[in-house]
């Protein structure tokens, strides 16, 4: 029995470092992500007692002529604990109400180096671009025991909050060990695939991950733009929205958030 039960445990030892040796995690490639927005949500949260004459025939008819989502493509490259977001420009302008207003236009390039905890941000704002140079937003992410699958990735739930008051939930998968994410969010064990804020009716999530060696240069941060660090980029917005009202309050929320 002794011999049998040594035996039992040589053979289990042996099969966990077989399976260590061929375990394989993605420590470079690039992440296709879709951001989708509720265009009817986010336009009734636009009525008021003020307006609802003048915008309730106006969600009416967009809701009758325009699908409920509009979806925004973007690609996550990273290599040696670095990572860079780049949105792709859309095809089209359909659902383009919004116009330029941050929560439904994807205009950032973001480089962080996870290493260091730093970011540079390419931020178009209206007419103007800036380069943002700072450390990486800090989260107090609650892990949960939620799982869910991911573009073939295992995923484990965590649950925030950012800029005070925006509830964020978001999925990150172990098998990608490099702590990054799409837009701002980051800092989790692993690869952030999904990202959900819905209160704000927005969602990223990944529909590809490519497991590949990229060529040099790939993940460098962008160099144009007017120099900024985060207090001073938002001072400028609150300069620049402060006679805005409340159409002000909700291009400085996104313009913060992203």
């Amino acid at each position: 029995m002794k011999h049998t039960f040594i035996i039992f445990i040589v053979l289990l030892l042996t099969g966990n470092m077989i399976f260590a040796q061929h375990a394989h995690f993605t420590t470079s490639g690039t992440i296709e992500f879709n951001r989708n927005m509720n265009m009817y949500a986010l336009l009734k949260k636009r009525i008021n007692p003020d307006n609802e004459a003048f915008m309730q025939p106006f969600v009416d008819n967009f809701m009758k002529n325009n699908p409920q989502f509009k979806v925004l493509k973007s690609t996550l490259s990273f290599t040696n604990n670095k990572t860079i977001f780049n949105p792709i420009e859309p095809e089209t302008t359909s659902n383009n109400f919004f116009g330029d207003e941050p929560m439904t236009t994807q205009n950032n390039v973001i480089y962080t180096d996870l290493s260091t905890n730093s970011q540079v941000s390419q931020k178009k704002v209206f007419e103007e671009t800036f380069l943002v140079k700072d450390s990486t937003r800090k989260i107090r992410w609650k892990i949960t025991d939620e799982t869910r699958e991911i573009a073939g990735y295992n995923c484990r739930r965590a649950n925030a909050i950012v800029c005070d008051s925006i509830y964020v939930v978001a999925f990150y998968s172990t098998e990608i060990p490099v702590s990054g994410g799409p837009e701002n969010f980051s800092g989790l064990p692993g690869m952030i695939l999904g990202v959900a804020l819905p209160h704000e009716n927005i969602t990223w999530f990944a529909t590809k991950v490519t497991d590949t060696t990229l060529p040099p240069n790939t993940v460098v941060p962008p160099k144009k733009g007017k120099a900024a660090d985060n207090a001073s980029y938002r001072e400028t917005l609150l300069k620049a929205t402060k006679d805005w009202g409340q159409w002000g309050q909700t291009y400085i929320k996104g313009f913060l958030l992203l």
